[in-house]
């Protein structure tokens, strides 16, 4: 069931029209008010996860049909809807969610889009860039969609056409990179099959572009073994650019059943945190991914809380630094969080 147009809206390229900039600005939050609201106690403290899918489970999906070739895996397709999200979060206590949009739905984006409006407190999206636009189209897209609660774009290098980048210089992937730097709207990229494949891209996406804030998920796919050794090393240099964020998300998924959760921290999350500091790191699970873990989706927030003895790091990585970037979730300015719901 698509839902968006795909015609290109006849726009300025470097400033939002004016029903654009009212329906946006007030998603967003102040650098002043979110400092504010970092130094306040930590009884005020929002844990936001910034990094989750949801889905159409088996009966949803008459009305929201799956991408050919995308249907959920079998264990997980009827607990990755917005509904199974919901109970999950509140059982840990997680106030809020940056959702991101699956590749089970791909360009279709009906069904977060849904989510995000039913939930306007709870959730905000992350839509999906899809490289077979041209410049204009993708752009325009872009702009639809922030329309919808949408705060982010996923860089998914996947989908480009083999031996094409993310950074090609007149492409609308660099396009709407930039234009994301106008709108103040986050790039996240997802390096599935290792950062040193895509660490050139990365690099002249944020030199050619430094406005735009780049988010690197689940560790940069920095897996521990000697590849994901080598590769972590890349992440680490990429400190230097101030743009770049780095989401400790999905530990199971570095720790790629071989290392235990506790060398996972001292390998990878303590020189993340030196390098980066806890403004430019923030918290996720994975859901539904995570469920298929020991300890589920508590688990996952109570593995990465753990790692925080410091307050202010703690404000930062379990919610400070999403809201920074993405906006503050409702329970922020004064609704209620999933937890109280």
């Amino acid at each position: 069931m698509m839902r968006i147009t795909t015609a290109p809206r006849k726009t300025s390229k470097r400033a939002l029209p004016i029903y654009l900039l009212l329906n946006f600005l007030p998603h967003r939050t102040s650098s002043l008010s979110l400092f504010m609201s970092s130094s306040s106690s930590s009884s005020h403290r929002l844990t936001i996860d910034s990094h989750l899918h949801v889905w159409a489970d088996e009966k949803e999906s008459s009305s929201y049909p799956y991408a050919e070739g995308q249907v959920p895996p079998p264990a997980l397709q009827n607990r990755g809807s917005t509904a199974s999200l919901l109970e999950e979060m509140k059982s840990a206590k997680v106030d809020g969610a940056l959702i991101v949009q699956p590749i089970n739905h791909k360009f279709d984006h009906g069904y977060v889009e849904d989510a995000v409006a039913a939930h306007p407190t709870l959730f905000k999206g992350m839509m999906l860039h899809d490289p077979s636009l041209g410049a204009e189209i993708a752009v325009s897209r872009l702009e639809d969609l922030v329309l919808k609660g949408f705060v982010g774009v996923r860089f998914n290098p996947y989908l480009w056409e083999e031996g094409e980048t993310m950074s090609k210089e007149g492409g609308a992937g660099m396009a709407v990179y930039r234009r994301c730097g106008e709108l103040s709207v986050p790039v996240g990229v997802m390096c599935f099959k290792g950062l040193e494949g895509h660490y050139e891209d990365i690099v002249r996406l944020v030199t050619s572009c430094p406005s735009t804030s780049l988010i690197l998920d689940h560790f940069g796919f920095t897996r521990m073994n000697d590849e994901g050794d080598k590769a972590f090393e890349q992440l680490l240099s990429l400190s230097q650019y101030p743009s770049v964020h780095v989401k400790i998300s999905a530990v199971f998924r570095i720790a790629d059943g071989k290392a235990s959760f506790e060398e996972v921290r001292v390998k990878r999350f303590l020189p993340l945190l030196k390098a980066f500091g806890a403004e430019r790191l923030m918290f996720g699970t994975d859901f539904p991914f995570v469920l298929e873990q020991e300890g589920g989706y508590k688990g996952a927030v109570d593995v990465v809380t753990s790692w925080l003895e410091n307050d202010d790091d703690k404000r930062a990585i379990m919610g400070g630094t999403a809201q920074r970037l993405f906006g503050s979730w409702g329970h922020d300015i004064g609704r209620k969080s999933a937890a109280d719901s």
